[in-house]
């Protein structure tokens, strides 16, 4: 079997030599190192393996790019194989090593990033499809178009990456530095430009324990990714260098190794407290989604959500302070309009809780009576001396492209397209990120959507004193869109050092706390409540007061450091 083994790879690597330029030019002083040294200085699996993948060409090259997306998004949620994630960008920057060899590199290099990024963001958004499904009958057509439409589209940042870093490639490790500097700049593109996903940014595969991600703390979730391309990367750039074979390997491990140890001290150095007079109760009603849009059944899913909020113990007896009983996106629409129903919350609820309720809400347009623009909301109602009312709205300002809103609407209705909000020109959005106060600690307040986006989550100069967030996550099924979408809220409470509330539909609901720790998870698909003390807020982390200036601090000590070390090896 060994004897075979060692044919076949043989016969790979011959077939490899065949159909590439069996050289790499060393650009730092003009010796040329031949593909077929690298794999004797290498030897067995690991060299044949190297010297076939830089020869691919075609569909052969394509294919192994596509894989190579494929098992990078396996390292982020829920699966967070982490090896894959090395394996993977290591043969992106092998494929690419191949392609700096040829005519017109540049365009080869694109051409790679974007079937790597196709791979990377088909297994990684998959999950966006099964919203069409909810509403089969009028959506379910467009479902396979989303599936595919929105990875090509995202493969474009990934493959303008490869094609900026082939203009500065070399053959030797400056290259992965170079690399991972132009998948920063277009990851940050890509979380900015027409509106932004900064959704599954590679630096969250390291965020499946808190450990991991506390540097997120200092250059926030773009510098996490940075590091971590880095570090995936680095196996890669001795399988054609002078250095030994294992140093990349060794390297990679290393950094992830850092990113964790320096985590684990953190935690243990900023021990998690907790207020003794703010109080929580996350109710998650576990309501499908079929349901939740059905208007005869909103008033079985407002009782629901109702019977979850009785019986509160934090708030009663001689327990001081302000419980904040939390239920999650468009828990029950028009909740404002409804005296009955406001009767009944202040029949439920003692009177220092304070309910937070995702809500539709509309607004008469002036001068046009019954000509309503509706928002998708968040309502505070407290008791006043008139009974429960609603006090304070926070209205979504970062709506979801098809989902909340139709861009190019006039265009896209006359070819068939429409939004999911089932109101004909969808939500209306609000005047943009607060701070609210409802008589305890001032909070944040976020929409689904809204707590993707690093270091846009509150008003500049008006730090709260926690994070809530309310989410409907049932539109995509038991798939990785609500795990991964749990894992952002982490990385949010890491970046501000804020403790988050996190109320979802049907899970996943949480309460995290400023060091990006679970205090407390209600699984998905499972009806409940958390019931907890609110975690304190830490001082201001370096990411929360310089935000995304920090990430220049970290790239540039790289690059400058990276150009003296050049000189003077």
């Amino acid at each position: 079997m060994k004897r075979l083994c060692q044919t076949l790879l043989n016969s790979l690597a011959h077939m490899a030599n065949e159909n590439s330029v069996d050289s790499t030019a060393d650009s730092t002083n003009g010796k040329t190192t031949s593909l077929r040294t690298v794999a004797d200085r290498l030897g067995g699996h690991v060299g044949a393996a190297a010297i076939t993948i830089m020869g691919l060409r075609k569909w052969r090259r394509r294919g192994a790019s596509f894989g190579a997306g494929l098992m990078a998004a396996l390292a982020l949620a829920p699966f967070f194989a982490l090896p894959l994630l090395f394996i993977g960008f290591s043969i992106f920057i092998l494929l690419l090593d191949g392609a700096s060899k040829e005519a017109k590199p540049i365009r080869s290099a694109a051409f790679i990033g974007w079937w790597f990024g196709f791979g990377y963001f088909l297994l990684g958004i998959y999950w966006m499809a099964f919203s069409f499904f909810v509403q089969a009958d009028e959506f379910a057509w467009m479902a396979p178009f989303a599936m595919t439409g929105m990875p090509s589209f995202l493969a474009l940042f990934s493959a303008g990456a490869a094609a900026v870093a082939m203009v500065f490639w070399r053959a030797d490790w400056w290259r992965g530095l170079v690399f991972a500097i132009a998948w920063l700049l277009f990851e940050y593109l890509r979380g900015h430009i027409l509106t932004g996903l900064p959704w599954n940014l590679v630096g969250q595969s390291f965020a499946g324990t808190a450990m991991g991600a506390q540097s997120a703390a200092w250059w926030g979730g773009y510098g996490l990714s940075f590091i971590v391309v880095a570090a995936a990367v680095s196996p890669a750039l001795t399988l054609t260098s002078k250095e030994k074979p294992w140093m990349g390997a060794v390297t990679g491990i290393g950094v992830a190794a850092v990113l964790f140890i320096v985590g684990g001290i953190r935690l243990a150095l900023m021990p998690s407290e907790y207020h003794d007079d703010a109080f929580l109760r996350i109710v998650q009603p576990n309501i499908p989604q079929r349901e939740k849009i059905d208007q005869t059944k909103w008033a079985v899913n407002f009782e629901r959500h109702l019977s979850l909020s009785r019986g509160l113990v934090s708030s009663q007896g001689t327990t001081p302070g302000r419980t904040f009983v939390i239920w999650p996106e468009n828990g029950v629409p028009l909740l404002d309009e409804v005296p009955d129903a406001l009767a009944l919350v202040e029949a439920a609820l003692p009177e220092n809780a304070v309910l937070i309720a995702g809500s539709v809400r509309r607004q008469e347009t002036e001068g046009r009576p019954l000509d309503y623009r509706y928002h998708n909301s968040i309502a505070v109602i407290a008791q006043t001396s008139i009974g429960r009312q609603a006090v304070a709205f926070y209205d979504k300002h970062h709506l979801v492209p098809f989902g909340e809103y139709l861009p190019l609407k006039d265009f896209l209705r006359s070819i068939g397209l429409a939004q999911l909000a089932p109101f004909e020109d969808g939500f209306t959005p609000g005047p943009g990120p607060r701070t609210m106060n409802a008589g305890g600690p001032s909070f944040a307040p976020l929409i689904c959507y809204e707590a993707i986006f690093p270091g846009a989550l509150y008003p500049e100069g008006e730090r709260p004193e926690w994070l809530l967030t309310v989410t409907n996550d049932a539109w995509f099924g038991d798939t990785s869109g609500p795990r991964q979408h749990l894992v952002q809220a982490r990385l949010r409470s890491i970046e501000t050092g804020l403790p988050m509330a996190r109320a979802a539909n049907t899970g996943v609901s949480a309460l995290i706390d400023a060091r990006g720790v679970y205090v407390s998870r209600l699984a998905l698909y499972e009806a409940g409540v958390i019931d907890a003390a609110l975690p304190k807020s830490l001082q201001p982390t370096l990411y929360a007061r310089f935000g995304d200036f920090t990430l220049l601090f970290l790239v540039l000590p790289g690059v400058v450091g990276g150009r003296l070390w050049r000189k003077c090896v």
